[in-house]
């Protein structure tokens, strides 16, 4: 046993997501027990090289269900259950859905070992508890984990941002957002300097909290902001629906976030979105100041515990001309978020679902050289847009190995692309150059462990690097003696690892083969044999 550490609070602002859960550190350890927190059933076992890697999910008699992620492996009558699973379906990535008598647990029974999978960034449990019925994610401080977890201090708001918006808007005389000094005073809330607007203003903050005795800057819980003493602006994370999640780019400043890496958190809204946290006045948290009226703006932020930070900001009308013009580039197109559009140019086409952007904007697009430009990442997108290329002057063979890739900056993407005659397409939310290319280089195998006719008795895995200059992996393969076998995907360090299983091996020479195929069907064969005695 070990104290709870929060390493990941709910809501927490991550990469196009609110984190839907508490990380609880391990130590930096893997292989910690992990214990069902109360009666129930396995509901689901879900193995991905993703997301949350290796994930268990209990399903309790009380209307909510418990998800425990980034795990190691299952304890043994769940490990037994997910390899005979592994080796029916002969897949790593597999997703199970079971009954309720067939896996039942006690609470303090343990379930699993804690692990790194997936897409974690270090050891630790991902712990979840969802409504089982809606499937909802639930703050799980709203259980009494609160208890178990101290924080006595306040947020830390470490930046106050002002927005002009609206064309003709200019705050303290600039067209192009900007930072606004905040200063304690002596009653413990913050006072801002004095913001002198012409037209309308929003504001945004970037915020965090930190629990007692830890050092990680989590997410905050709750933030209201008013206007003269009426509510303005509100959310707080008790529970989210996963698919209103991706929702973040639209509350964040998203530019800004590419530019620097800081998520301002914007409490006003230029385009509604429909994220059903978010409470607004009538006019979505903007501020429409007039002469001869003074404002007073305030923001409160607050942890689950209810420690408490809060900004006041006086708003005042000025006529004063901007000094710093706005940096938005005019270009002849003009995205409508809330329409459908289509753009066309020589053989390429795109079209954009309405829905698909949150915000209207100025976009950059146009083709030379069968090169598409399509806007850049700066603009955060919500759904898949199509693009289309037409090219008849590749073989049939050739059209196999032709994909549409995307580049933003220096990253070059592949996306899967369908190929019917002579047109490419492709549904994507990447931003920046599109055109069409080939991958005709197989993958690469790398022996990490094994070599021909090698002695392994005193083995217990075989591991292999495997990777893919261009179009990526799409699968791969390993057998002993003719049989399949499980080989362990890790991503981060694209290795593979096979925990030998004594019933697949013979006694003397073993012949082994591995197939690594890539999105395009390029294939690599790695063939041995090895030698183990099993006495």
């Amino acid at each position: 046993m070990i104290k709870l550490n929060l390493s990941g609070s709910f809501g927490e602002l991550r990469s196009n997501h609110f984190h839907t859960g508490l990380d609880f550190k391990t130590n930096q350890k893997e292989n910690l027990k992990v214990y069902a927190a109360a009666d129930g059933y396995i509901s689901r076992i879900k193995i991905s090289s993703f997301g949350y890697g290796k994930a268990i999910y209990v399903t309790h008699p009380n209307g909510y269900t418990t998800v425990y992620g980034h795990l190691n492996q299952g304890s043994s009558k769940i490990q037994d259950y997910i390899k005979m699973s592994h080796y029916k379906e002969k897949a790593f990535e597999i997703e199970l859905f079971l009954k309720p008598d067939e896996l039942v647990v006690k609470q303090g029974e343990m379930i699993a070992l804690s692990g790194n999978s997936g897409g974690s960034g270090g050891p630790h449990l991902h712990f979840e508890i969802r409504d089982t019925k809606s499937e909802k994610p639930i703050n799980p401080l709203l259980f009494g984990f609160d208890l178990m977890i101290n924080d006595t201090s306040e947020p830390v708001v470490s930046t106050l941002m002002a927005y002009p918006v609206g064309e003709n808007s200019v705050v303290n005389k600039s067209q192009e957002p900007l930072a606004i000094n905040f200063t304690k005073q002596p009653d413990g809330t913050f006072l801002a300097d004095k913001v002198l607007v012409s037209g309308a203003v929003g504001f945004g903050i970037n915020a965090y909290d930190m629990f007692d005795f830890n050092y990680n800057k989590n997410g905050i819980y709750h933030v209201q902001s008013f206007l003269n003493g009426q509510q303005s602006f509100n959310y707080q994370f008790n529970t989210f629906a996963f698919d209103e999640s991706r929702y973040i780019n639209a509350l964040i400043d998203f530019s800004r976030f590419r530019k620097t890496g800081v998520r301002i958190q914007r409490l006003f809204m230029s385009n509604p979105y429909p994220l059903s946290i978010v409470k607004t006045d009538k006019n979505n948290g903007i501020i429409g100041v007039k002469p001869n009226i003074n404002n007073t703006y305030r923001i409160e932020v607050r942890d689950f515990n209810n420690n408490k930070v809060v900004i006041n900001i006086p708003i005042q009308y000025t006529p004063l001309a901007a000094e710093t013009p706005s940096k938005i580039v005019k270009t002849p197109y003009f995205l409508k978020a809330n329409n459908d559009n289509m753009y066309k140019k020589d053989n390429i086409s795109v079209f954009v679902e309405a829905g698909t952007f949150y915000e209207d904007f100025y976009l950059n697009f146009d083709v030379k050289e069968d090169t598409l430009t399509f806007q850049d990442g700066s603009v955060p997108v919500h759904k898949n847009f199509k693009i289309s290329i037409d090219n008849n002057s590749f073989s049939e063979d050739l059209k196999k190995k032709t994909f549409i890739v995307s580049i933003d900056g220096k990253r070059k993407s592949y996306n899967a692309t369908k190929v019917s005659d002579s047109t490419f397409t492709t549904w994507t939310k990447n931003l920046g150059k599109f055109y069409l290319a080939q991958d005709t280089i197989a993958p690469k195998i790398r022996a990490i462990n094994i070599s021909e006719g090698k002695w392994m008795n005193t083995q217990n895995t075989i591991d292999f690097n495997i990777s893919d200059d261009f179009s990526g992996i799409d699968s791969y393969n390993g057998s002993i003696n003719g049989n399949w076998i499980l080989f362990d995907y890790d991503y981060k360090k694209a290795r593979i690892t096979h925990e030998f299983d004594k019933t697949l091996l013979q006694d003397g020479r073993n012949e082994f083969k591995l197939e690594v195929i890539d999105n395009v069907g390029n294939s690599t064969i790695f063939e041995t044999h090895f030698f183990r005695s099993n006495k």
